[in-house]
């Protein structure tokens, strides 16, 4: 069997290349980052053609803007950053972000101690997409990629205080859709006790 040698061992090595605009590099980047990076314009647009569109188009800003990195901090989030902002821009571009005051509220506010550590993260992505799209984007701004309120603010064109408002929002929509599907398992294992009976 023929060892394949790694092209690039290390990411400097790979940014270097990348910015001679080396095709191999290119690729190899795609290669490696394509899964995750897709996770994030996911997270972002529900449509699975519509986010991997956006994904082509984001690793084309990233090799036209390598030069722009300088090789502090990680390399990944500098990539994360520029698909993040590439979703939220096809997402303004087809406004799909508006403030969602129209869509359901929550029953209840949201109790930030309540967690129930046995639903999964993939269980987890899948409640959140169901969010309506001004929430889901507020929340994955904040909860997930680590921005504030006013970076959030500036990115969506809305108030501080209107990020706030659809962050907690989705935060207690969240919690009442997780119960509820919590209640059907209970109420599946329940019957299924029965049936074993």
């Amino acid at each position: 069997m023929v060892k394949i040698l790694q092209l690039f061992t290390s990411e400097a090595q790979l940014v270097k290349s990348l910015q001679k605009g080396d095709a191999k590099a290119q690729r190899h980047l795609y290669e490696k980052y394509s899964a995750r990076l897709l996770a994030v314009c996911v997270r972002y647009i529900n449509d699975k053609m519509e986010a991997e569109d956006v994904l082509i188009e984001g690793f084309m800003k990233i090799f036209d803007r390598i030069d722009q990195f300088k090789g502090e901090g990680s390399f990944e989030g500098w990539m994360r950053r520029l698909m993040t902002n590439e979703a939220l821009m096809y997402l303004r571009t087809k406004r799909h972000i508006k403030v969602d005051l129209d869509a359901p509220e929550a029953q209840h506010l949201p109790n930030y101690e309540w967690a129930d550590a046995s639903l999964e993260v993939d269980d987890l992505m899948a409640v959140i997409a169901k969010l309506p799209t001004g929430y889901r984007t507020v929340f994955n701004l904040y909860a997930i990629e680590g921005y504030s309120h006013a970076e959030i603010a500036e990115q969506l064109g809305i108030t501080e205080s209107t990020s706030k408002s659809q962050l907690h929002r989705a935060r207690a929509l969240l919690q009442d859709m997780i119960k509820e599907i919590e209640n059907l398992n209970q109420t599946a294992e329940a019957v299924k006790s029965l049936k074993g009976k």
